[in-house]
């Protein structure tokens, strides 16, 4: 073959090979850019939503969304239409705009939602306003067992009196002051109510003592279930005479011990029998 056909034919088949590779560059580049751009079906919000606000399905709107930017936070819509873990009827924790992504973190978790499963049948389930300085510090938790004092003013000599109204009640919650997550860490355990499990009958004591008058709790052992079945009332005249202070130190003494660890110094309490 003349060398003028072979260079031709090299030529050619050079070509034929860079147009190739040029295609085959390009196919590769398309096909990323489709798999890049491809499309998922997520839960948005069809309209404002404010914070609180429980989320009915007119509130929702399906949308697609590029695949590489799903996440496990979105609300995915099935193939036929079904969703997962539908959020219609919960409580939004944040406000939402028309169009923003509906996403698993703007709702309070099932163990926080459910609190009515957690109230005895024969129970009924009362808040009350609390500060810091009858709460026991805020340290009070859900699950803790606490004594209710009530504080109120004689309408006959207008002495302040105290008395015992409720033993040994569990606390089903306490109410935040502040849901957002980005809350520093000491404003976290904040809060302004507490929610006991009690009797229909006491919850009518609570109301009443609530609106007459101030309430703290004071905290307790769970396992103590020690009660006393005479309420004793404390008024001003016992403070300024100091009246059953000294009985109410020996008994102290005989029932609480303070111990102190020899490396730690840390304090804690035991219990001594009578």
């Amino acid at each position: 073959m003349p060398s003028g056909k072979k260079s031709l034919l090299l030529a050619l088949m050079l070509g034929l090979l860079a147009g190739l590779a040029t295609w085959s560059a390009i196919d590769g580049q398309q096909r990323k850019v489709r798999d890049d751009w491809k499309t998922v079906k997520v839960l948005c919000a069809a309209r404002d939503v404010p914070e609180g606000a429980e989320l009915t399905r007119p509130m929702v709107a399906v949308r697609e969304v590029p695949a590489r930017f799903l996440t496990g936070s979105y609300v995915e819509v099935e193939q036929d239409g079904s969703v997962k873990n539908d959020p219609v009827g919960q409580r939004v924790l944040v406000p939402l705009k028309a169009g923003d992504p509906v996403l698993v973190s703007h709702f309070a978790p099932a163990r926080d939602a459910d609190l009515s499963t957690m109230v005895h049948p024969k129970g009924r389930a009362v808040t009350v306003d609390v500060q810091e300085r009858n709460a026991v510090g805020l340290w009070v938790r859900p699950n803790d067992h606490v004594d209710v004092v009530g504080s109120f003013r004689d309408p006959q000599t207008q002495q302040l009196k105290s008395v015992t109204l409720l033993q040994n009640v569990v606390v089903l919650a306490t109410g935040r002051i502040n849901a957002s997550t980005t809350a520093p860490a000491d404003e976290d355990r904040r809060y302004t109510s507490v929610t006991l499990l009690v009797l229909p009958e006491e919850a009518e004591i609570l109301t009443l003592a609530q609106e007459t008058g101030t309430l703290t709790l004071l905290l307790r052992n769970p396992d103590d279930l020690d009660s006393q079945d005479k309420r004793a009332v404390v008024d001003q005249r016992q403070l300024l005479t100091g009246e059953r202070a000294g009985e109410l130190q020996q008994k102290r003494y005989r029932t609480i011990q303070i111990i102190r660890g020899a490396r730690s110094g840390a304090a804690g309490a035991v219990s001594r029998e009578d």
